[in-house]
């Protein structure tokens, strides 16, 4: 198995929660409290879904963790749509932020496919 700090969607998360969270403080200073909130707790869960799933008791609880972080990169990229349609970020802000969230989610993706596969042989 890969070590996490080895794996390209850990790192990628990683590096997501570190936007997510840096946004974040950017638009408390914008006066943007609610919606914000919402895009930090899902965009930071993520990340802390793919830990969890590294700890995963079986195959199906891993499926079951990176699913969750699956959900959450889809709440991230609703909460940021909601953003960029209040005009609390710049369209070129939300495509950057787009493009990492639909490529963590493609990996996830990936991971949860080959896994189910695997299980199944």
């Amino acid at each position: 198995m890969l070590y996490r700090s080895e794996n390209i969607v850990v790192t990628k998360a990683d590096a997501f929660t570190d936007r997510i969270v840096n946004m974040y403080k950017v638009l408390n200073e914008r006066k943007e409290f609610i919606i914000s909130k919402q895009a930090l707790r899902s965009g930071t869960s993520i990340g802390a879904s793919i830990t969890e799933g590294f700890s995963a008791q079986s195959n199906a609880d891993f499926v079951s963790k990176l699913s969750i972080a699956l959900k959450e990169s889809d709440e991230t990229l609703y909460w940021l749509r909601k953003l960029r349609a209040g005009s609390f970020i710049s369209e070129k802000e939300y495509n950057s932020m787009e493009a990492d969230n639909k490529e963590i989610s493609k990996l996830l993706t990936s991971i949860i496919k080959t896994k189910k596969r695997n299980m199944e042989k």
